[in-house]
């Protein structure tokens, strides 16, 4: 999955319009930003990388950017 579909992903999670995510928002600043958006951000990064996310990783991040990094270079 590239950066653009993960965004586009996120875009979904979020219930935002296809492309409104940049990258650089904050989580604070997004209404659906709630635990169970974290639930779900969870389940996408291990159906889509196989990576297990814990909610501590994620109560770290304060951005987009921060959520793309929890998952690395397998972001292509």
């Amino acid at each position: 999955m590239g950066k653009n579909q993960f965004l586009l992903s996120l875009d979904e999670l979020f219930e935002l319009e296809p492309g409104a995510l940049t990258g650089s928002e904050t989580l604070d600043s997004l209404d659906g930003w709630d635990s169970l958006a974290v639930i779900s951000l969870m389940a996408l990064v291990d159906e889509q990388f196989g990576i297990s996310l814990q909610p501590r990783q994620i109560a770290e991040c304060t951005t987009i950017a921060d959520l793309m990094g929890l998952v690395g270079d397998r972001i292509t």
